[in-house]
């Protein structure tokens, strides 16, 4: 059995025990979170899409933790100008453990 959520603006397929790492959330270490943005659920029964969302699907995720991704390296550099500029960026995360999918 998996499912297909969207938080952030992203999209992740994901099954029970599952760990995944999606944009930040506001809540603490420890706390369950209810992902109600469901696009899809796929059990014994077969495939059910949503249009956008399958109503009354929700997913029960454990907070794991909260943390800062890998460093991307962002370099700017113009050719014969003597011009070069280097930064970089860091992305926040939580970690979630998927506990039940409820279809």
């Amino acid at each position: 059995m998996y499912a297909i959520i969207k938080t952030g603006g992203k999209q992740y397929r994901v099954s029970v025990g599952d760990k995944l790492k999606v944009e930040s959330l506001a809540v603490e270490a420890g706390s369950q979170v209810t992902l109600s943005e469901v696009l899809a659920v796929s059990n014994e029964n077969g495939l059910k899409v949503g249009a956008p969302f399958v109503e009354g699907a929700s997913v029960t995720a454990t907070v794991v933790s909260h943390g800062r991704g890998e460093k991307v390296r962002i370099f700017k550099f113009r050719r014969r100008k003597h011009s070069m500029k280097s930064g970089g960026h860091r992305q926040n995360y939580t970690e979630l453990k998927i506990e039940s999918i409820a279809a």
